[in-house]
């Protein structure tokens, strides 16, 4: 019986030693969501969709958490410019985490003016973070409306037809 409590001593001695070095293997690693290619491609479809309705010809892109693009529209008439402002704005969304219109507002003047010189930063409006879960997924940029606000205004509703999809 001593034989047997021993060896049931042992065996969860050695399984409290795999669980706790399992937990501290967990700790030095994380995971990321990523948004499906499908989930940004209806994203990009929703914002050309409504910039579209008000008689808008605009460029869409979705890039995901790290800044690559990922899903790309652009409207048969959208402006050849719009095809890299959209880009670089869903870019400039995710790697600073703002909104581009705030951008805008934040850096007309002040300590924040100098990101306006940085390759790629876009501080116009029409670049949005993605969020679901508390997390960023990705940013969602468009381009080609009349304003930057009317850029925003067609980039939410691209994010609002996938919340449902991403919200967890």
């Amino acid at each position: 019986m001593k034989t047997a409590l021993k060896s049931a001593a042992c065996a969860a001695g050695i399984a409290m030693a795999l669980i706790t070095s399992s937990a501290s293997a967990q700790d030095g690693t994380f995971t990321l969501r990523f948004l499906t290619p499908e989930t940004a491609s209806k994203a990009v479809q929703a914002a050309l969709a409504t910039c579209r309705a008000q008689g808008y010809q605009v460029s869409a892109a979705v890039v995901d958490r790290s800044g690559i693009l990922q899903a790309f529209v652009r409207d048969r008439f959208a402006g050849p410019h719009s095809v890299a402002v959209a880009t670089d704005k869903a870019w400039t969304a995710v790697t600073l985490r703002q909104d581009t219109l705030g951008l805008a507002r934040l850096s007309e003047s002040g300590e924040m003016s100098g990101l306006r010189h940085f390759q790629r930063i876009v501080a116009v409006g029409g670049g949005i973070t993605i969020e679901g879960g508390g997390a960023i997924l990705g940013g969602i940029g468009v381009s080609g409306a009349p304003g930057g606000e009317a850029d925003a205004k067609c980039a939410q509703a691209g994010i609002d037809a996938i919340i449902d999809d991403i919200t967890f």
